[in-house]
């Protein structure tokens, strides 16, 4: 026969265990949604290098001239060249500029890849804005195709009224083409890109 004490200790004991399975089915879904939530407060806030997306040009053009700088990289197992059309242009904040990156698969076989861009400093993230862009879209190559793809861009004007931001004159954006996992040919269907073989 249980004592009060015991009947006490066993209600608490069912307490604890009821909080540490709350708890860890929390943490659970904690876990799953920081990834999204992560990337969503990355592209509001321009964290880590995000760019910002927008729709059209701001309507305003700065004093400041700013150097962007192009870069792209293939990670292995793709085998694809890709470059940017320059290297640099120099931009004043609020002036849209379209710059052509060149894909070609000089493999002898289709292969699929998807690129990701950052921004550098990752504290102009949050001022760099594309309108159109490649990335995160597949991009189907067949054997021995060259394809030009545009990054139509601005540097926004806030930039200039933001004093933390003053010492900023160069910004490199940079692309990274991956292996695709998924491999469905979207960008050649939609027609995307100048073909110039």
């Amino acid at each position: 026969m249980s004592t009060p004490v015991d009947q006490m200790r066993e209600r608490n004991n069912r307490k604890v265990g009821l909080m540490a399975a709350g708890f860890a089915s929390l943490m659970l879904g904690a876990a799953f949604a920081a990834v999204p939530l992560y990337d969503l407060f990355c592209r509001v806030t321009g964290f880590g290098g995000t760019t910002m997306v927008s729709k059209a040009a701001p309507g305003q053009i700065g004093e400041r001239k700013i150097t962007v700088r192009f870069d792209g990289n293939v990670q292995g197992g793709l085998g694809w060249r890709f470059e940017a059309e320059t290297t640099s242009i120099t931009v004043r904040p609020g002036e849209v500029h379209t710059v052509y990156y060149r894909i070609s698969n000089p493999t002898d076989r289709e292969t699929t890849g998807i690129a990701s861009y950052g921004v550098v400093p990752e504290t102009a993230g949050g001022y760099f804005s594309k309108i159109q862009c490649f990335c995160f879209t597949d991009q189907t190559l067949k054997p021995g195709e060259t394809r030009d793809e545009p990054v139509v861009f601005y540097v926004d004007p806030e930039i200039e009224k933001n004093p933390d931001r003053k010492h900023i004159h160069t910004i490199t954006l940079s692309y990274t083409f991956f292996p695709s996992k998924t491999a469905k040919p979207l960008a050649a269907a939609s027609g995307q890109g100048v073909v110039t073989r």
